[in-house]
C-alpha cells in the first residue's frame, strides 16, 4: 500500500465516525491518531502541518484502523484509548469502570473552594479530611488532589488533605488504585460499601464528597457508548426517580460529617429540586444547587449542621 499523509487519514476517519453517529467525529479521530502514533495531540498538529505519512506497513497505521473499527461500533474512545481526561488528568479506565464525565469537574471545582473556605487560608497548617462515596475510578478525589496542588503551586494558601474513597465494586476499585498510584497522592482506598464504610471516621468528615449511580430506573441512556459499556450498577439510583441510593448516601454522609461539614453531590437534571428537598428532609442546611456549563443542575451542596 501506498504512504498515506496524516491529513488524509484523519478526514476519512472523521467521516467515518460521523456517518455512525459519533458526536464529536473529528476530536475522536486525532486522539484515535495520536493513540496510534503515541504521541501527544500538539505533537500531531505538528506532523500533519508537516505533511508526515504512514507507510502502508506501518503497524501504526493498522493500529489506527483498529481503533476507528472499534469506534466506529460506538465504543468509548476511552476504552479504545485506555485514557479518560479529567480535571486535568489522564486516568486509566476500560471495561468495568465508569468513564468520567466532564460535567463532573464541577463537583471537583466545588469541593476544591469548600477544602479552602473551611481551611480559611491557614494553609498547610490546616487539616481537612474528604471522604469520596463511590469513587470508581478514582476521578474525583484525584482531580481534587490536583486542584489542590494547582493552587499550592500558585501561591494560594492550601490546606493538608487527608484524602479517602471507597468502590464497592472490586473491579472498578483496581482501576481506582492503579491511578492513584500513577498520579503519586495518598488515598485510603476501601473496596465496600459506600453507605457503610468509614464508620472509623464518624463525625470527623470535613467534606463528602459523591457522584453516586442516579439514573432513574427505566431511563436508558441514550448514547450507546453509555447504553452499552458503562457498568450498570455505577449508573442507577435504585428506583424511578434515581433517588434511593444518593439518598441512603446522604444519610450516611451526615454520621460522617462533623457539626458544619459539607456534602457536594452530583445527581440527574431531573433531581435539582427533589435532591435538594431530600437532603433538607434529612436535617441538612444551606442548600445550593449548582448549574453545569449547559445550564442543568448538576450538584447539590449542603451544610450538615450536627442536628440528630
Amino acid at each position: 500500500m501506498e504512504p498515506v499523509a496524516l491529513d488524509a487519514l484523519l478526514r476519512s476517519a472523521t467521516t467515518r465516525l460521523a456517518d455512525a453517529g459519533c458526536p464529536s467525529p473529528a476530536a475522536d479521530a486525532a486522539a484515535l491518531l495520536a493513540h496510534a502514533l503515541d504521541c501527544e495531540p500538539g505533537e500531531l498538529h505538528r506532523r500533519v502541518l508537516l505533511g508526515h505519512a504512514l507507510a502502508g506497513d506501518d503497524p501504526r497505521r493498522e493500529r489506527f484502523e483498529a481503533g476507528v473499527q472499534r469506534r466506529e461500533a460506538r465504543e468509548p474512545l476511552q476504552h479504545v484509548t485506555g485514557t479518560a481526561w479529567f480535571a486535568g488528568l489522564g486516568l486509566e479506565v476500560g471495561p468495568g469502570v465508569f468513564v468520567p464525565r466532564p460535567e463532573t469537574e464541577l463537583l471537583v471545582e466545588l469541593a476544591a473552594e469548600r477544602v479552602l473556605a473551611l481551611a480559611g487560608g491557614a494553609g498547610p497548617e490546616a487539616q481537612v479530611e474528604v471522604v469520596d462515596l463511590c469513587t470508581g475510578s478514582g476521578a474525583v478525589v484525584l482531580g481534587l488532589a490536583r486542584r489542590l496542588a494547582d493552587r499550592a503551586e500558585a501561591g494560594q494558601a492550601v490546606p493538608t488533605a487527608t484524602l479517602r474513597a471507597v468502590e464497592q465494586d472490586p473491579r472498578a476499585a483496581e482501576y481506582a488504585e492503579r491511578n492513584i498510584e500513577a498520579v503519586g497522592v495518598t488515598v485510603d482506598l476501601r473496596v465496600s460499601d459506600a453507605r457503610e464504610e468509614f464508620v472509623d471516621r464518624e463525625g470527623l468528615v470535613d467534606v463528602v464528597v459523591s457522584n453516586p449511580p442516579y439514573v432513574p430506573e427505566g431511563a436508558e441512556p441514550l448514547e450507546p457508548e453509555a447504553r452499552e459499556h458503562d457498568p450498570r450498577q455505577a449508573l442507577y439510583g435504585g428506583s424511578a426517580d434515581g433517588l434511593v441510593l444518593p439518598v441512603e448516601l446522604a444519610r450516611h454522609a451526615r454520621v460522617l460529617l462533623r457539626p458544619g461539614g459539607w456534602l457536594l453531590m452530583e445527581h440527574d437534571d431531573s433531581q435539582g429540586e427533589s435532591l435538594p428537598r431530600a437532603l433538607e428532609e434529612i436535617g441538612f442546611d444551606q442548600l445550593a444547587d449548582h448549574l453545569d456549563l449547559a445550564g442543568r443542575p448538576r450538584v447539590v451542596e449542603a451544610r450538615w449542621p450536627g442536628r440528630g
